[in-house]
């Protein structure tokens, strides 16, 4: 499947400064948001040439697809051969106007988190905002109802709780990035802080 790296063995699949755990560690910052899916948003806004705004049913309605991949977090832990289902990137990109010019996108998430990706990493076929892991619906602690899922990056640019998707003409950074996280966050190169 699209971003594993079955035919490598072990230590040459887990990036410079990582140890491999069979756990999911939880980890984040404030409080955990509750939002029914009767409520729930997901708004394009930005370089586009109307914003638009999907319900849980319209993105429900696009295209899905299965992820088995690894991951790995800043924190320094990887964990092999993870199970998700979501909507691609790209489906939302298909069904949106970006503007001449858009570089970047900024995913916005609740309560007030964001982060930065190039649009080739954000179109990047692995990349998906899922609302299932392991064959569940994806619990609140790890992103649920829906998070985008950006194996190829460390893990905190895999935001929880999306809530929307900016399109910039120009690279920012998000939430962590502005507290001394790397603007690219590329495991392999140990992009892990400015």
């Amino acid at each position: 499947m699209a971003g594993s790296k079955a035919s490598v063995k072990g230590s040459e699949r887990i990036p410079p400064g990582q140890t491999l755990t069979k756990l999911f560690p939880v980890l984040h910052a404030g409080r955990m948001p509750d939002v029914p899916l009767d409520t729930w948003r997901f708004k394009v806004f930005g370089m586009v040439k109307s914003p638009k705004e999907f319900t849980w049913d319209q993105m429900m309605a696009l295209p899905r697809r299965s992820l088995r991949t690894d991951i790995h977090c800043v924190t320094g832990w990887s964990k092999l051969d993870t199970d998700w289902e979501g909507v691609p990137t790209s489906a939302i990109w298909e069904r949106i106007e970006p503007l001449e010019g858009v570089t970047h996108v900024m995913v916005h998430a609740r309560p007030d988190f964001t982060t930065n990706l190039a649009v080739e990493d954000f179109l990047s076929p692995d990349c998906l905002f899922a609302h299932r892991f392991a064959g569940e619906p994806l619990e609140a602690v790890h992103g649920g109802p829906m998070r985008l899922v950006v194996p190829h990056r460390y893990f905190w640019k895999s935001a929880k709780w999306v809530s929307g998707l900016e399109l910039m003409a120009a690279d920012r950074p998000g939430y962590w990035e502005d507290r001394g996280y790397h603007m690219q966050g590329d495991p392999w190169r140990e992009e892990r802080y400015w």
